[in-house]
């Protein structure tokens, strides 16, 4: 019969070969990624809220994956217990004062437990033990954080667009000193004249220092001013010739 030939056989076989080869292969990442085949140790940590946190999600320690989420229970109205599946070999730096959070892959990725690093003076976990814990925060309130934000801007955006908008009608001080030119031209005005007065105001205080009356006056504060600069002279004289005598 056809279905007994050597060809139908050898295509059996094969397909049954590849079909157990799959099945050890997929055994084998489901018990990598469940640390089946290391030995292992058990930690634990309660939280008020998990944040959907699931059984199989990934635990980290400095950046690593070093263990299995292995059980979610709810123990009363306010607390809920998460035990870990950690390496063995890792156990030796993780300390008593260590803390567990949940945090997540991405922003919108799988949970994961973080297990932060503790003081390398205190004592190294045992099995079973329980870590504190820090409480996660709800992506809920991150989006209702951004949108408090995102609506904020919105309005600083509206009154920005009506103060330019008046700004670009005339309209206040700076709108008008921007769309009146004689309002413009006054300033520059103004200007000008601030700039003859200083230009007076130094002629008049010239011509006063050759003024008979006051000539004497600006002799005597000229006078002071170069005394003034030689006793500076001299102290900064005998204190470099001091310092020089230190050396």
């Amino acid at each position: 019969m056809e279905a007994h030939t050597p060809a139908f056989r050898f295509r059996l076989g094969l397909f049954i070969i590849i079909g157990i080869a799959l099945f050890v292969l997929g055994i084998f990442i489901i018990g990598k990624q469940k640390n089946l085949f290391n030995p292992v140790f058990t930690l634990r940590a309660n939280f008020h809220n998990v944040s959907g946190l699931q059984v199989g999600n990934t635990v980290r320690f400095s950046g690593i994956n070093i263990g299995t989420v292995d059980n979610i229970a709810i123990v009363n109205d306010s607390t809920v217990k998460v035990d870990m599946l950690i390496k063995k070999e890792v156990q030796k730096f993780i300390k008593s004062d260590s803390r567990a959070s949940i945090g997540s892959e991405g922003i919108i990725g799988d949970k994961v437990v973080v297990i932060s690093q503790g003081n390398s003076s205190n004592a190294i976990v045992k099995e079973g033990q329980r870590i504190t814990s820090d409480e996660p925060i709800e992506t809920d309130a991150i989006m209702r954080s951004l949108q408090i934000t995102a609506d904020n801007a919105a309005l600083a955006s509206t009154d920005i667009v009506g103060i330019v908008d008046k700004i670009n009608n005339g309209e206040g001080t700076l709108g008008r000193l921007i769309k009146d030119e004689t309002m413009a031209d006054n300033i520059d005005q103004t200007v000008i004249n601030l700039k003859k007065s200083s230009k007076s105001l130094d002629e008049n205080m010239e011509a006063a220092k050759h003024n008979f009356l006051l000539k004497g006056y600006f002799k005597k504060k000229e006078r002071a001013a170069a005394k003034a600069k030689e006793e500076a002279e001299k102290k900064a004289k005998k204190a470099a010739e001091k310092a020089k005598e230190k050396k």
